[in-house]
């Protein structure tokens, strides 16, 4: 197709202005390819394959959708309509952007042939249109275009790599046809001959000292997506921030000793065991300050309501 000749698929009518009214829908067919594909993948949901799902003929089909990159520009943006994207943008821009980012991992992890869709330009479907609004509409108030785009283009690098890891790699113990206990049970001995070779200094602290791989997905996820918000609000004014981020920048939190390896992890990540809540330590576990004593009463966790309030809802969104 030339470039004359091509027409978005938004930009086509999807019923004619005369004659009878269409027999199926550009949705119908797109749902019924999602489904097709979260079966047995997206190569699977062929024109002949849905015609067959929705009782149509396959010519039929090519009416409504003109080519199989009409399709996948079609499932692509019924996939965008799954970011749940209410009340955006609602003041709070780091809780705005946690939210689009956890929902966005989600909706791949809900559909993990997402890897293989490759679009290399935008169509702005209704979908796309609606999340560019609501998303970068987080950070408009604060922030050039061009820094917005930049922003958004970072945090979107992060979450669609994270989750291609999480899924490749989920795949990769899949077909290994071991749980992932076995998989690296298996590794076990190539781990220790090298660490023990002492030729690789710091392949062994990984092994010996890091904590991060040992994280679940989830945390893991959550661990580097803080580490990108950070960023993004030295970018800020002061104005854009909230108290509790007041804080976390002016007043750094005090590095923390690694906890011990025979710990439980729910005292090792610095969490009460039975409550959930932050573990009693020297300094504000939001922070790093000092906590004020008390004359009467439990003692006190944060050095300030801020920090409580910033801990609460760290919690909330776990």
């Amino acid at each position: 197709m030339t470039d004359a000749e091509y027409v978005n698929i938004w930009m086509r009518p999807e019923r004619p202005a005369y004659g009878p009214k269409p027999a199926y829908s550009r949705a119908q067919i797109t749902e019924a390819a999602v489904r097709i594909a979260d079966a047995e993948g997206l190569e699977a949901a062929t024109m002949r394959r849905i015609a067959a799902e929705i009782g149509a003929g396959v010519m039929s089909l090519y009416r409504y959708v003109p080519s199989r990159d009409n399709l996948v520009e079609l499932v692509a943006d019924r996939l965008q309509g799954e970011i749940d994207l209410e009340g955006l943008p609602s003041g709070d821009w780091r809780a705005d952007l946690t939210r689009y980012a956890c929902e966005h991992r989600a909706m791949w992890l809900r559909h993990p042939w997402v890897v293989t869709v490759h679009r290399a330009l935008p169509s702005y479907g209704p979908n796309q249109l609606l999340l560019i609004e609501r998303v970068m509409g987080v950070l408009d108030a604060h922030v050039s275009i061009d820094e917005n785009l930049g922003l958004m283009a970072m945090l979107n690098s992060y979450i669609e790599g994270a989750v291609r890891e999480e899924i490749s790699w989920a795949g990769e113990v899949r077909r290994s046809g071991l749980s992932e206990s076995e998989w690296t049970a298996r590794s076990y001995p190539r781990i220790q001959q090298l660490t023990n070779s002492g030729k690789y200094p710091i392949f062994t602290k990984i092994v010996m000292q890091a904590r991060q791989p040992h994280l679940s997905y989830d945390d893991r996820f959550r661990h580097g997506l803080e580490r990108v918000l950070d960023f993004i609000a030295t970018t800020l004014p002061r104005t854009a921030r909230s108290p509790a981020e007041a804080i976390r920048r002016d007043h750094p939190p005090i590095a923390q000793p690694a906890a011990p390896c025979d710990e439980t992890p729910a005292v090792a990540a610095g969490r009460d065991e039975t409550t959930g809540d932050p573990a009693p330590a020297s300094g504000c576990p939001v922070c790093g300050n000092a906590i004020p004593g008390t004359v009467t009463g439990r003692p006190r966790r944060y050095c300030s309501q801020a920090c409580r309030q910033s801990a609460y809802r760290t919690r909330r969104r776990a």
